[in-house]
């Protein structure tokens, strides 16, 4: 038995009950009493806004801060100019639910900063983001590994915007058990379908809520809430929609129409807004058919059609062979369309693909290009490669179209070091 020594204060004669207690406290048969839960320091850090490995639309980095870097961009689903900044994937080291995330900014009149965040505890799947509340507080539904924060800057069109000059996240002091079972806060994990109005989005040479520029004959959906909205070029939120024994799958990149806070895919307990709704009812299609909050949105506007979902053109036309606004059948897809047990990753820069996982493998065997979403099998730890300050030794490895493999630097991915991939070769 190891001999223990005793502080000095403790050198003194103990009698009656301290003796005994503090022979079963050496024992192990009984312990002190628990203390509070507070946070490992590693448990509270500061985002890197100017960071190579973060996801940004329109956004403008400067000495003090992010802002918004053309004050004439806007989308439909804000009234003003806007501008998203996604953070990288930050690896807690142990599974988590609530956190506080205060965010430090210039907020001039009619201007307005939006905080969420979003976690991850499986390759490739990704709980729906949930704002902040009052002090930065936010709870996800479930535990996770891997958090996220996006900040949405919205300004006045033509005038002046808001400045995010600092963003700190840390762990809750209490931790509180999930809100469910875990899947049941991602998006629909059971795969339910809806019968939904769908409308063409069209909006060519347009912007979309997670700042992606709208191309001819593009492809992919509109949701009437951020909380299932991906990333620029992200596949991590998907639908498939189904039209007259034609379907697509695609990925989730605007917010609209109509409403941008009604998350009717989830249970009514978990909505966002229209909590007397039934799940699967857009509040639209309430509107239009049964005169629900006076046949409004929630701007005010006469709903003037059912719609719970829009379609861009190219899944429009040439995936479901649509020719007119019409009713489809939509499925969430399970775990959020996060691949479904495979994992894939986002590149932010044009680079190149290696037989080995060093630069010294010559000729590269293929490219990832800024944007694009590649699968991914696993990371291996190899050379390491220094891109705007930052160095890194994870390689990722990626199945090559003509065969074998191939491997990128997480340096140059989206997401954490490894680009959101947990499993090691």
């Amino acid at each position: 038995m190891p001999v223990v020594s005793m502080p000095a204060k403790w050198r003194t004669p103990l009698w009656g009950t301290q003796v005994v207690c503090l022979l079963l406290v050496l024992m192990g048969l009984t312990a002190p009493p628990a203390a509070a839960q507070t946070p490992k320091p590693q448990d509270s850090w500061r985002i890197d806004l100017a960071g190579p490995e973060a996801d940004r639309g329109n956004v403008a980095r400067r000495p003090d801060g992010i802002t918004v870097k053309d004050s004439r961009g806007r989308t439909r689903s804000v009234p003003g100019a806007s501008a998203v900044y996604t953070s990288p994937g930050r690896s807690l080291g142990r599974q988590l639910t609530a956190f506080t995330v205060r965010t430090k900014a210039k907020v001039p009149a009619g201007t307005r900063v939006q905080t969420e965040v979003r976690g991850s505890n499986h390759p490739g799947t990704w709980t729906q983001w949930r704002a902040t509340g009052a002090g930065g507080a936010v709870r996800l539904p479930q535990a996770v590994s891997l958090l996220q924060v996006r900040l949405t800057l919205l300004g006045v069109p033509g005038g002046a915007s808001p400045t995010v000059h600092a963003v700190t996240v840390a762990a809750a002091a209490v931790q509180p058990a999930p809100q469910q079972t875990p899947g049941t806060g991602r998006a629909a994990t059971s795969g339910p379908t809806y019968r939904l109005f769908a409308t063409r989005e069209g909006l060519v040479g347009g912007t979309t809520a997670n700042g992606h520029v709208i191309q001819p004959r593009d492809h992919f959906v509109a949701l009437p809430s951020r909380r299932m909205l991906a990333v620029n070029g992200g596949q991590e939120y998907k639908v498939r929609l189904c039209y007259k024994g034609r379907c697509e799958t695609a990925p989730v990149w605007d917010v609209g129409p109509w409403n941008t806070r009604d998350d009717y895919w989830n249970p009514p307990a978990q909505r966002e807004m229209w909590r007397d709704l039934p799940q699967g009812t857009p509040e639209a299609q309430a509107a239009y058919l049964n005169g629900y909050n006076g046949g409004l949105d929630e701007f005010g506007r006469r709903a003037a059609n059912p719609a719970g979902i829009d379609v861009a053109d190219g899944t429009f036309w040439d995936g479901l062979g649509m020719t007119n606004n019409d009713y489809v059948d939509v499925t969430f897809m399970p775990d959020g369309g996060g691949g479904g047990g495979s994992t894939t990753v986002t590149a932010w820069t044009e680079a190149n693909v290696r037989s080995c996982a060093s630069t010294s493998c010559n000729p590269p065997v293929s490219k990832v290009y800024p944007g694009q979403s590649y699968p991914a099998d696993c990371w291996v730890v190899g050379q390491k490669v220094t891109a705007e300050g930052v160095t890194n030794d994870k390689w990722v490895r990626l199945p090559l179209n003509a065969g074998g493999v191939g491997y990128v630097s997480g340096i140059y991915l989206k997401g954490d070091e490894t680009g959101g991939v947990s499993r090691q070769c």
